[in-house]
């Protein structure tokens, strides 16, 4: 049996760059919702839809839906990670703040996290534990699930078998596609960041 996810990151909220974690949640702008509909083109590649519950993922989520008919899910455990004290702030405003702590934080994502933000490991076991629970509830399915950067990169390490310290030096763009598989109980990663489908 073969079970075929894939991830794509919202487009571009509100307000453009900046660290939103999960506790800011602005709608997608104009051009958010241009790069969301180009990425995926017209036509239908999916059985299932499952949704970060953050609007800037969920509210294409049920577009998509509406369009072409399919279930849309909410999975609370695929919001994004928390960054703390640096939701609200873009890089540049960090940067001018505090670009010692910026730098660690890029140096070492798990021992040098904001002020108050999720732990980078516990957000990865809530990641993996709700992309096994997607991958069980809809085998043999064709599943898209709209997301965040963060739960891409929880993702890739839980497939790949790579560390929380690792998962920042992967480029997730806006709307980037990156699909999975399950094969006879083995998950693979098919392709990365692409900007189409």
């Amino acid at each position: 049996m073969t079970t075929r996810i894939d991830f794509i990151r919202h487009g571009e909220p509100e307000g453009g760059s900046m660290y939103r974690g999960s506790a800011i949640d602005h709608p997608l702008s104009s051009k958010g919702w241009e790069q969301m509909r180009a990425a995926l083109g017209s036509s239908c590649h999916w059985d299932v839809i499952v949704s970060s519950p953050l609007r800037r993922s969920l509210a294409f989520a049920e577009e998509l839906g509406r369009k072409h008919g399919l279930p849309v899910e909410t999975e609370a455990d695929f919001r994004e990670v928390g960054f703390g004290s640096w939701e609200g702030h873009t890089r540049e405003e960090i940067l001018a703040q505090d670009p010692e702590g910026y730098a660690a934080f890029y140096r070492d994502p798990v021992h040098c996290r904001p002020a108050g933000a999720e732990e980078l490991p516990a957000f990865g076991r809530r990641v993996a534990e709700a992309f096994e629970r997607t991958l069980e509830r809809h085998a043999g399915r064709r599943i898209l699930v709209v997301a965040h950067a963060g739960v891409i990169r929880a993702t890739l390490g839980h497939v790949l078998q790579a560390p929380p310290e690792a998962w920042y030096r992967v480029q997730v763009d806006n709307a980037g596609i990156s699909r999975f598989q399950r094969r006879n109980g083995i998950d693979q990663l098919l392709f990365h960041n692409r900007s189409r489908i």
